[in-house]
């Protein structure tokens, strides 16, 4: 409701706008040209996901200063810090960042901010830019409809973006221009202090509007030239400017989990330090603008140019007093926004802010899969009568097993409702609604993560079954049944020491998960008491009934899908560490044929006599 209403107070201040003076129109016009360039550049940016941007972040921002670095660079190269902030809260949530690396990025947006009041007083309103926005837009149409090549594309959105960047530049300076011949805004100027905090809150006021803290620059700065504001207030109007342009971050934190939301309260921390540090010094951040203005050779009358020194100079002494208090706003905020209290697990890196981008998707459903699966972990060792500990730990695993031969108490259905289902079921949702956001190459990724998922969520079914006859078998008077069942736990539970090893060293480029994998199923298939015939020779020599052979049959195929089915994921879900190492890990694989093939081959060699 609120959003209505303000919707239609915008729309109504625009028509009376548009009634008092036909020239307000190209103003406006100018104002809605910039944003849509703005929305092109970062539509074309996004493009470019799944490569440059998303590799560059995660090997730059392992310190504070790397982390302002990306935040200086990227913002310069994209003129958005909105689109800077959108995307570190998207990497936030999917967990491929810490809270302190974001806060950092975050501080280095602000200032790389700056180079767009640079850009535009020293070159935006000197030179006539319209007449390049015209080939821009002509080139980027023809490439934007280039369907087949997504770069070709994305670029050609880019260019498109920084045609209508440079026409709505030109259209707020001429209607400024044009406003200024008939009628004088300068007159409506507050000076002194009261001036100072009035602008400040107009420049929030038209940021919050237009969510684009470079937009209400270009605006400042094109009124500045034409002589429609006056310099005092617009030092005020870039303040309150830098304060507003936090209303994207906290937008954006809206569908984020809680790293997200903590990142947004960062940005609006330091945008309202940095903006009161600004006001209270505002005597010595003009003495300092003068001496640096005299330095550089900037006329005493060019304001424009005076301008982005100050945006520069007070965002620098922002960075310079936060930066130090990054760990301990981190600190903060991690204890003051703590996730709700919850009965059942809920998914951590599931959330709108992720869909911003294809790999923020990818690494999301990867690690809530893997969230799934440490639960789903606890679940199948306590089946199989074992704990965690005992798993991971080093000893030998008949040892472990022939010292546990008590049920674990467990109730797995209870388990499976608190702390799998709910996951799952997320992880599903999510693919499903991300599936317009991602491409071919992705598609294949995504649903190989979701059959991961699947293959945890079954082979706890499995276990479960499997547990009746276990629990009553593993300390049976039959020697021979006991240790079959024996072996099934000792088998089940060597998969899963394997899988957590593999866990661990996922990330390790000498990991070849594939190939390991592949490894543990040729043992799997050498165990099935079914096919190697051990099952029929008991049962020849009496030493197991009927109703046990049965049993064992069909406990041995719960094991041998339990098996099959946690292999599979492990394929999937510890080899999912971006798309070339798959791929170089798929070509390294053998298949299950040619395995067997060399298998064969070896045995052969090994069956042939000596020369």
């Amino acid at each position: 409701m609120t959003r209505r209403i303000l919707l239609l107070t915008i729309f109504a201040i625009l028509a009376y706008g548009f009634w008092v003076s036909p020239d307000f129109k190209t103003i406006a016009a100018g104002v809605a040209i910039f944003l849509l360039g703005m929305y092109s550049l970062e539509e074309g940016f996004k493009a470019f996901s799944g490569g440059v941007l998303e590799n560059f972040l995660q090997k730059t921002t392992d310190t504070t200063w790397k982390s302002l670095s990306f935040g200086i660079v990227s913002t310069t190269l994209m003129q958005s810090s909105s689109l800077v902030s959108v995307i570190t809260i998207s990497f936030l949530s999917a967990g491929l960042i810490a809270l302190t690396q974001g806060i950092g990025i975050i501080f280095g947006a602000n200032l790389g901010t700056t180079t767009g009041a640079w850009l535009v007083a020293g070159l935006g309103l000197k030179i006539d830019i319209a007449a390049y926005a015209m080939p821009m837009l002509v080139f980027g149409v023809i490439m934007m409809f280039q369907k087949s090549n997504t770069k070709l594309q994305g670029a050609g959105w880019a260019l498109i973006g920084l045609g209508f960047l440079f026409l709505g530049i030109a259209y707020m300076k001429g209607g400024f221009e044009t406003v200024g011949a008939q009628f004088d805004l300068a007159q409506f100027a507050v000076p002194g202090f009261k001036g100072l905090l009035i602008y400040t809150g107009i420049g929030i006021a038209a940021t919050v509007v237009m969510q684009s803290s470079h937009a209400t620059l270009v605006l400042i700065l094109t009124a500045l030239a034409a002589g429609q504001i006056t310099y005092e207030n617009a030092l005020a109007l870039a303040i309150g400017a830098n304060v507003g342009t936090c209303i994207t971050a906290i937008l954006g934190s809206l569908s984020a989990n809680v790293e997200g939301k903590r990142l947004a309260v960062a940005h609006l921390i330091f945008n309202v330090a940095t903006g009161v540090i600004a006001i209270v010094f505002i005597s010595q951040f003009l003495w300092g603008v003068e001496h640096i203005s005299a330095m550089v050779g900037i006329a005493d009358d060019d304001y424009t140019l005076k301008l982005a020194v100050f945006h520069t100079l007070f965002n620098i002494t922002g960075v310079l007093v936060m930066s130090p208090l990054i760990g301990k706003l981190a600190s903060f905020l991690t204890t003051a926004l703590r996730p709700p209290a919850v009965t059942t697990v809920q998914p951590k890196y599931l959330n709108g802010a992720a869909l911003e981008l294809p790999d923020t998707i990818m690494e999301a459903v990867r690690k809530e899969t893997l969230h799934l699966w440490d639960n789903a972990f606890e679940i199948i060792a306590h089946g199989i009568n074992l704990h965690r500990t005992d798993i991971l730990s080093e000893r030998d695993l008949k040892e472990i097993i022939d010292e546990s031969n008590k049920p674990v108490d467990i109730d797995i259905d209870k388990k499976y409702e608190r702390n799998v289902k709910m996951l799952y079921g997320a992880i599903v949702s999510f693919i499903s609604e991300a599936h317009p956001h991602i491409s071919a190459e992705y598609a294949e990724d995504l649903y190989g993560l979701r059959t991961a998922g699947r293959n945890i969520v079954e082979a706890i079914k499995d276990v479960k079954h499997l547990r009746k006859n276990l629990d009553a078998f593993m300390m049976s008077d039959n020697p021979h049944v006991m240790k079959e069942y024996e072996l099934f736990r000792i088998r089940l539970a060597n998969i899963l020491r394997e899988l957590s090893a593999l866990r661990l060293n996922m990330d390790d480029p000498e990991n070849v998960v594939i190939l390991d994998l592949d490894g543990l199923k040729a043992e799997m298939r050498e165990g099935d008491i079914v096919a190697n015939g051990m099952l029929d020779r008991l049962i020849r020599e009496n030493k197991i009934t009927g109703e046990m052979a049965t049993s064992i049959m069909n406990d041995s195929s719960y094991v041998y899908d339990i098996s099959s089915k946690l292999i599979d994921m492990g394929m999937v879900l510890f080899a999912a560490r971006g798309l070339e190492l798959r791929a170089e890990e798929q070509n390294m694989a053998l298949s299950e044929e040619e395995l067997d093939a060399v298998v064969k081959e070896i045995e052969a060699e090994e069956n042939t006599p000596a020369n």
